[in-house]
């Protein structure tokens, strides 16, 4: 029996805001029988550069955004689920804008799915995660970042997703609750906190109203702890080249100035204890059964 895979995204003004969309959805291309993108009516021509790919797996659904929808990012939830809802594979792989995959993992990934495809105990597969920040040399260490997402879920279950992040299951009308999962054994690159830093501003300017939060962040990303990063030693995936030569940051300079708040002096000592005793304190959105 062939076991089919959908790819799913959405994205709206992905050039204005300066997400790698076009190398995320190239990157999933190879694994999956269909992709649906789910493209919001927006200010640029996002919707012309996913066309353009070309590839016919594509499947797009042009979507109208709530722009009165301000309750905890619940519109990135509504556009999630209008891609996912449309897929028709046994399962679906949620890609966000700002994510790749690399394209030496496409193969323990299909091997994953396969190896729990039987078992019905399995209802997500979990990715590990390298969060890039402040340019493609570096990327997060630090609990407050979470280090393993859901991203492949079994599109014959009962599943939604509060926020733009996660997926929760509900199981003959009782409460919902966190997928059950296994390792992907396969990694996400996330390059979001690389884009150009004006890029970037635009994306929180744009979210905030999203969240009920009157007050935008300001990023620069040469106000961050530097203990909460480490060199990056691996490769990134080959779709994404381009785009890290002319969308993203090329170097970071952290201040040195720079006082670390309350929030990140607890995610370090958090980190220390973790090195310390082998536990992991970064959020799950997932429990491991296999």
């Amino acid at each position: 029996m062939t076991i089919s895979i959908s790819g799913f995204t959405f994205i709206r003004n992905g050039v204005e805001l300066g997400f790698p969309f076009e190398a995320s959805i190239r990157s999933l291309l190879p694994l999956v029988d269909e992709f649906v993108v789910a493209v919001g009516r927006g200010n640029d021509d996002t919707l012309a550069r996913v066309l353009a790919i070309g590839d016919p797996k594509i499947r797009v659904i042009e979507t109208l955004w709530n722009e009165r929808m301000a309750d905890r990012g619940f519109v990135y939830a509504q556009q999630k689920m209008i891609a996912q809802y449309s897929c028709t594979g046994d399962w679906a792989f949620y890609l966000e804008g700002d994510e790749v995959v690399h394209e030496e993992d496409l193969a323990a990934i299909r091997a994953s799915v396969e190896r729990h495809h039987n078992n019905p105990a399995v209802e997500a597969l979990v990715f590990d995660y390298h969060h890039f920040y402040g340019s493609a040399q570096w990327v997060s260490v630090s609990p407050g970042w979470y280090r393993r997402e859901c991203r492949l879920i079994r599109n014959t279950i009962r599943s939604y997703a509060p926020d733009g992040q996660y997926w929760l299951v509900t199981t003959e009308h009782k409460r919902p609750r966190n997928p059950r999962a296994a390792l992907a054994n396969a990694h996400i690159y996330h390059y979001g906190w690389i884009r150009r830093n004006e890029d970037m501003q635009k994306k929180l300017d744009q979210v905030s109203k999203y969240w009920a939060d009157s007050t935008t962040m300001q990023i620069k990303y040469s106000q961050f702890d530097a203990r909460a990063l480490e060199a990056f030693k691996g490769s990134h995936p080959k779709a994404v080249q381009d785009w890290l030569l002319t969308g993203a940051e090329q170097e970071l300079q952290i201040d040195p100035a720079y006082q670390p708040t309350r929030k990140e002096n607890k995610y370090h000592l958090m980190r220390r204890i973790e090195l310390l005793t082998g536990l992991d304190f970064s959020r799950k959105h997932f429990k491991l059964v296999a």
